[in-house]
């Protein structure tokens, strides 16, 4: 299940959204050029690692500089694939434009860093002991698809749905999305906790903290000053 696009028009040029793109399009450019040991490094000092910051004593037996707090923040521009990137970009440009259309830029990227940390601090509760680097705007994004709930639970979102190895693509409310995507996110947590296969892979547990960081931030960011849009009729949704 993967987004498409959504019907709500913005008032107002997605300035920090499109800001935010372009620089983890700039880092991801920058990773293309890097071999293996780079990449590696760039993973590992620039990503979190949960057991850096919890047991100091084999992270320097590891060999890591003293931690510091730069990770928390560059973490959210740092991708391990295209498709992690693609993907992760996609999500954000359906969503992301009419939440700040909400907030105004400045505010805006305020809250999106508050829900990467937000997102990330819950992984690390999870997993505290995790010697893999946490990486990736998901979790920050996750909380912008929190905030989009809350604003537009009737908005359309057209869906991709692979059935076997055809497409289906439907038109579902986004309160029907996104629920279904948090529960997601939720029963793999879980699951991937029960399992302890959860330190790795997908961070289940930061999209889960991340996405109820977005709704509990969002009445502190948000400026109604210009007034909430009103949403397009039911009869101007396109439907396929």
């Amino acid at each position: 299940m993967f987004p498409i696009k959504d019907y709500i028009p913005r008032r107002h040029p997605p300035y920090a959204v499109r800001t935010i793109i372009l620089i983890n399009t700039l880092v991801y450019g920058m990773e293309l050029f890097m071999g293996r040991p780079e990449l590696a490094n760039l993973f590992n000092l620039y990503g979190v690692v949960p057991a850096r910051y919890f047991h100091p004593v084999w992270a320097r037996w590891m060999g890591y500089p003293d931690a510091g707090i730069v990770p928390f923040f560059t973490y959210m521009f740092i991708h391990a694939g295209f498709i992690h990137y693609l993907g992760n970009m996609w999500v954000l440009w359906v969503f992301a434009d009419n939440v700040e259309d909400i907030m105004g830029p400045y505010r805006f990227v305020i809250f999106y860093f508050l829900c990467g940390l937000c997102a990330l601090a819950g992984h690390m509760f999870v997993y505290p002991d995790s010697t893999l680097p946490v990486i990736g705007a998901s979790g920050a994004i996750a909380g912008v698809m929190g905030a989009y709930l809350v604003l537009y639970p009737s908005a359309r979102v057209l869906t991709l749905i692979p059935i076997l190895i055809f497409p289906l693509f439907v038109n579902l409310p986004a309160w029907v999305f996104l629920g279904i995507w948090f529960g997601i996110q939720l029963i793999s947590g879980i699951s991937s906790s029960l399992t302890m296969a959860g330190a790795g892979g997908v961070a289940w547990w930061a999209h889960a903290f991340g996405f109820v960081a977005g709704i509990l931030f969002l009445p502190l960011f948000r400026d109604d000053r210009g007034g909430l849009r009103p949403y397009p009729k039911e009869e101007e949704f396109l439907f396929s």
